[in-house]
């Protein structure tokens, strides 16, 4: 396998944050790619930046593709988004039709379907680490830190996702991100009652 590990920057993180130019930790997360077979590792720093939790970039997947994310260690959130389609079915960026926040702990699974946007967020004190089944194309040109199926451009233009997780009086709080032109309120709903929203029966 040629070179499965890649770390997430601070400098890439800007992009995205609540606060760009507030000071952060060198690296946000780690990154450790096997695919379906030896599965995906991430592994995320604490802490906050600019009163922002440390979080992964998000992304959206291209094509028909849904994932399982695993919490291995640590706690945290687990972000969801879903946008509106335009009246030829293609996704609009800045119009969000359902957001949810999904408090995770160690052994809780979340699904997440096709055309869902996604990111985590470590909440704890402690190093938090997930393991999931997307897959790898290691022909790609970057198949560690940007893979192929990954859409981050729709997050990059608005700087993050609908909604920012930032700390308060030493709990995760929801903050609006105003680039956004629509966006429902969030639901906070726990990793059961996701299953149940989605039909799994959980």
């Amino acid at each position: 396998m040629l070179k499965p590990y890649a770390p997430r920057l601070h400098e890439m993180m800007k992009e995205v944050l609540m606060y760009p130019d507030a000071p952060g930790p060198e690296i946000h997360y780690y990154m450790i790619r096997g695919g379906k077979d030896k599965t995906n590792i991430t592994v995320w720093e604490t802490g906050t930046v600019g009163g922002e939790y440390i979080k992964t970039y998000g992304h959206y997947h291209v094509g028909q593709l849904d994932e399982t994310y695993h919490l291995a260690a640590g706690e945290g959130i687990v972000v969801l988004q879903k946008r509106k389609l335009d009246s030829n079915g293609n996704p609009v960026d800045d119009e969000i039709e359902s957001f949810y926040a999904i408090p995770v702990k160690p052994g809780d699974s979340i699904f997440i379907p096709s055309g869902t946007g996604h990111l985590v967020v470590n909440t704890g004190k402690a190093w938090m680490v997930t393991y999931d089944d997307s897959p790898v194309n290691f022909e790609e040109v970057d198949p560690v830190s940007l893979p192929g199926h990954a859409d981050y451009e729709a997050v990059k233009k608005m700087h993050g996702f609908a909604y920012y997780v930032v700390e308060k009086d030493g709990k995760p709080e929801l903050v609006k991100n105003e680039k956004y032109k629509v966006v429902p309120e969030p639901q906070w709903l726990t990793p059961s009652e996701y299953a149940q929203k989605l039909g799994l029966g959980r």
